[in-house]
């Protein structure tokens, strides 16, 4: 009971909740003006605003639906590419780990098994498809599934995508609970949501909140740090190390959004969380189910958001805010459909857009090769377009999915002899080349890498790191920049195009 109280009354400044007991007089509680319940508590009304919504069948359809997802690793003098608590001063990507936040590890001999940390995940089918964040299981070895009655599983990797911290994952089983999904691009400030997680290890809270704000960066609270593609739903509902992966739901049980980040200052929450919207999640999941890799839209320009100095300096009287190109990329998108420098977008397909984060959720909906209608402002008159969208490399093929062996090569340690003939501490050697991206760049049998991307290389482990970091990067173009040399001592540089 107390619980109920303490919402309402942190909720609703302007309601006052007095609770009464059986020993008061009923007489006293009737004189007072207000609405009484079934179990005999008053609500006091102010103003008109309603007594608080019934959260009961919303949590009792979804705690099922989300999962414990404990990740797993064996430690390597650190855990390399694996996640750290927060890159930022005042944001955390809220994953919970054994003894706190995950750190950087000291090197341990015997090399067992290690808990890397705790987060949750949402059933989305029947047959074991389970969606949460790409840095809950970033850098595990084995991902152990714990559903709310007690059922663990081992879960494999369908597919992942760092620009929008989603990833997707599967357990071997049979008739799951599943949360619907619902229509985040529906949702409204001010509405009712709750948070669905294993925060601190406590499996199946529940917490309840509004919406404060939709398609919310948060670059700026970050000093201008790129966190991927951002459109955020920020809400108030009460999340912790732990949640990262739960389920934000509407009062009708239906899935809004995945809970992914915090403001935080201790690692803790503070006041706001952040989900990512079931409109960017749902594209993703079906794009890694259907392709095996994200099909990422790019409409080719560069932009700004319009500030009240660029209104003022473009002599922009139309709008006051919205998408200021500054440039067009070559034989991109923008520029084949005529948008052109300093015009003003404001909508995109069927979405008002007033700043990046609207503009990169509406974009995130499409892929290369769907034809969207893009509305801007020229000259202070309103235009309308039509903009076939294309991928990063400026065409709108299939992208698939791609691991370390497209490079068409096997790598080998250098033997004590080799590394004393050569004079080298490290390096990994080309042997069985055949037709891939090595290949393509000229490369040859027996050449010995000793750094790519100014990284050294002393193992295979190296490289497939480095190569996946790459095509795990944002960045259009996706070079590995190899020094090595021949065994004839010859020192050799290569540039080799990862992309397609």
């Amino acid at each position: 009971m107390a619980c109920g109280v303490a919402m309402v009354s942190s909720a609703m400044t302007v309601v006052a909740v007095n609770t009464f007991s059986d020993k008061h007089d009923s007489s006293a509680v009737l004189a007072t003006s207000g609405t009484l319940d079934s179990g005999g508590r008053l609500y006091t009304v102010a103003h008109g605003v309603t007594p608080p919504t019934d959260f009961t069948h919303a949590a009792e359809s979804t705690i099922n639906g989300v999962v414990s997802i404990k990740s797993y690793a064996t430690p390597r003098g650190g855990y390399g590419n694996g996640y750290q608590s927060s890159p930022f001063d005042m944001f955390d990507f809220f994953f919970g780990s054994p003894g706190g936040r995950r750190q950087q590890q000291p090197e341990q001999k015997g090399k067992s098994e290690q808990q890397l940390g705790l987060g949750s995940g949402v059933i989305i089918s029947k047959d074991g498809y389970i969606v949460t964040n790409n840095h809950v299981i970033d850098g595990a070895e084995r991902l152990e599934i714990t559903l709310n009655d007690n059922r663990t599983f081992n879960a494999k990797v369908i597919g992942t995508d760092p620009s929008t911290d989603v990833a997707l994952i599967k357990i071997e089983a049979e008739d799951l609970p599943v949360i619907p999904i619902g229509d985040s691009d529906a949702l409204k400030v001010g509405e009712w949501v709750l948070a669905v997680g294993n925060p601190f290890g406590f499996t199946s809270t529940v917490t309840t909140g509004i919406v404060s704000a939709k398609a919310r960066s948060i670059s700026s609270a970050t000093n201008g740090r790129a966190m991927g593609i951002e459109s955020y739903i920020q809400t108030d509902a009460a999340v912790n190390p732990g949640n990262s992966g739960g389920a934000l739901v509407n009062i009708n049980g239906e899935l809004i959004g995945i809970n992914t980040a915090i403001y935080s200052q201790t690692g803790n929450y503070a006041g706001y969380s952040f989900a990512i919207p079931t409109s960017i999640v749902t594209k993703i999941v079906t794009d890694i189910k259907q392709y095996g890799a994200v099909q990422r839209a790019v409409l080719g320009v560069m932009f700004q958001e319009l500030t009240p100095q660029l209104v003022k300096e473009k002599g922009i009287t139309a709008v006051n805010d919205g998408i200021l190109v500054m440039e067009l990329v070559e034989r991109g998108a923008a520029m084949e459909a005529g948008i052109q420098v300093d015009d003003v977008i404001v909508g995109i397909g069927d979405n008002q857009v007033h700043n990046s984060a609207q503009m990169q959720e509406a974009i995130n909906k499409y892929r290369p090769g769907d034809k969207i209608k893009v509305k801007y402002i020229r000259d202070n008159k309103a235009y309308t377009t039509e903009v076939t969208l294309r991928n990063s490399q400026g065409d709108t093929k299939v992208t698939k999915a791609k691991d370390v062996t497209s490079l068409g090569c096997a790598f080998k340690s250098l033997t004590k002899e080799q590394l004393k003939e050569h004079r080298l501490t490290a390096g990994v050697q080309v042997s069985g080349l055949r037709d891939g991206k090595f290949k393509e760049a000229g490369i040859k049998d027996g050449f010995i890498i000793l750094d790519i991307n100014n990284a050294r290389v002393k193992s295979q482990d190296d490289v497939e790191k480095i190569y996946e970091a790459i095509m795990k990067s944002n960045d259009s173009d996706k070079v590995m920049f190899i020094t090595g040399i021949y065994p004839t001592g010859r020192k050799v540089y290569y540039a080799v195009d990862l992309s397609d």
